[in-house]
């Protein structure tokens, strides 16, 4: 949702939190500090959660929240990821944000600018119904902010039919990209383009939805969206 830096790494550097979770390819790209962690999911709403259901591995595109150092997952009941979930099971969740196309003078050099954060942990089902609900305003807010007080919150029966699941946010890494193209010598002379192309995130001119009435204005959560 934005492409603001992350915060300046700490001073020593953290650690990463596990041999699972330590970058090895670039690793002078890696970052395991909370405080980037927490960012490059603050700046996104849809990661993609894998888990091993027997013998096949599944990824599934998923809404997501952060609140504090947890996770917050949301979907149905009837769902294969879900059920596997309300009982405790591992996963494994990537977000990333593309920011440019590094474009260089060789074809081996082009690359991508971006962000990115893995992290493994076990999913649990949130039970408590206080808990349940404030996640809900959680997942709302975190798309759109000040939406869950501006909408009907859900009823019983939508509840029933919906799973949150929470993910500890302590083994994950952050390994990001920023710059221009890093050509060889030798190519510097040759007569092509190089450099980054942008690739901002920009959110367009709210829609109303057809059965709207004439002349409702657009609420602060909607005229305020990042």
């Amino acid at each position: 949702m934005t492409t603001t830096p992350l915060p300046p790494p700490p001073d020593p550097p953290a650690p990463p939190p596990s041999p699972a979770s330590t970058v090895r390819r670039t690793a002078g790209r890696a970052r395991y500090d909370e405080a980037a962690v927490h960012a490059v999911f603050d700046a996104g709403f849809v990661a993609h959660v894998g888990i091993a259901d027997g013998d096949e591995p599944t990824v599934i595109p998923m809404v997501y929240a952060r609140q504090g150092d947890r996770l917050l997952l949301h979907g149905s009941v009837a769902s294969r990821l879900m059920r596997h979930g309300a009982v405790g099971f591992p996963v494994c969740v990537a977000v990333t944000h593309v920011d440019g196309l590094v474009l260089a003078r060789s074809a081996f050099h082009h690359s991508v600018n971006y962000r990115s954060v893995v992290v493994r942990g076990v999913a649990t089902r949130v039970a408590d119904p206080e808990a349940l609900a404030a996640g809900f305003a959680v997942l709302v807010d975190h798309v759109a902010p000040g939406r869950s007080a501006e909408v009907r919150a859900p009823d019983r029966a939508e509840t029933r039919q919906t799973l949150l699941l929470e993910v500890p946010l302590h083994d994950a890494s952050v390994k990001v990209r920023t710059g221009p193209p890093i050509d060889d010598e030798r190519d510097l002379d040759l007569a092509v383009w190089a450099g980054v192309v942008p690739l901002p995130v920009v959110p367009g001119p709210p829609i109303p939805a057809d059965d709207l009435p004439a002349g409702d204005l657009v609420p602060p959560a909607v005229v305020t969206h990042p």
